[in-house]
């Protein structure tokens, strides 16, 4: 019974910025419940590359196309690769980020221009060309990977980033209500402290033991735990759930 409510054969995933950390993890659960998978990544070729590779040795199905996300026509031409090659575009996931630390009154028009159009405006640009190809089959998934700070916004300096990540899920809300009727869903997934390869000069500030202490489960999150939630959204067993937010954050912060 699970295996049904849990199969994505038949069914064409693109998750952006998938070459490594939680969006590998989601591209790899989304092959391994048969989805065919779009690996998408912007700079690091090799490390999409190799996550097409894990892929198709455990006998998945998996296209590498680079595309900066925060260019609507390269998104849009993202899109049509993926529907030249596997025929459809059924699941959505937009996991790109950019988390700068800056005093308020030293975000520049650029910086803040920056931050906007890599963190928020490619699941915009994502959606748009996706939602076509859904709506044709009665059937979509759009998931957003925001941040706990759009929600709490507990992290100072970073308002351009919390700007971005609460727009997120009100774009996924935004999205249920008017596609809903079309079978699609669009909901948002909030990692809390996750265990990442990621750049430690932007959390310099923060201290991982006094964090890990904060964390009621004791711990930080895995990459894996994340795309479990995706899973369970993408699969049948999501299909009542839109609009809404799914923390994975060990109890961390409470909703």
């Amino acid at each position: 019974m699970m295996q049904r409510f849990v199969s994505f054969s038949g069914r064409t995933a693109i998750v952006t910025g998938s070459g490594r950390n939680i969006g590998r993890a989601i591209a790899l659960a989304l092959a391994e419940g048969g989805a065919n998978v779009v690996v998408n990544g912007h700079s690091d070729r090799d490390a999409v590359d190799a996550v097409v590779a894990e892929i198709r040795q455990g006998g998945g199905k998996a296209l590498g196309l680079m595309a900066d996300v925060s260019s609507h026509d390269a998104v849009a031409g993202l899109v049509e690769q993926t529907v030249a090659e596997f025929g459809s575009v059924d699941i959505a996931i937009s996991n790109v980020g950019l988390r700068r630390k800056q005093p308020f009154l030293d975000i520049s028009l650029e910086d803040w221009n920056t931050v906007l159009n890599t963190n928020l405006s490619p699941a915009f640009y994502l959606a748009r060309n996706a939602i076509p190809h859904m709506r044709k089959r009665k059937w979509g998934r759009i998931i957003h990977i925001s941040g706990f700070d759009g929600f709490w916004g507990q992290v100072t300096e970073r308002a351009h980033n919390i700007t971005a990540k609460a727009g997120l899920h009100g774009l996924a809300k935004a999205l249920a209500r008017e596609f809903g009727p079309d079978g699609i869903t669009a909901n948002s997934v909030v990692p809390g402290a996750i265990d990442t390869v990621r750049d430690w000069s932007q959390y310099a500030h923060q201290d991982k033991e006094r964090i890990r202490s904060e964390i009621p489960c004791g711990r930080f999150g895995k990459t894996d735990e994340v795309a479990a939630a995706c899973v369970f959204l993408c699969a049948e067993t999501g299909s009542f759930v839109s609009g809404q937010a799914i923390h994975v954050n060990g109890g961390h912060y409470m909703f």
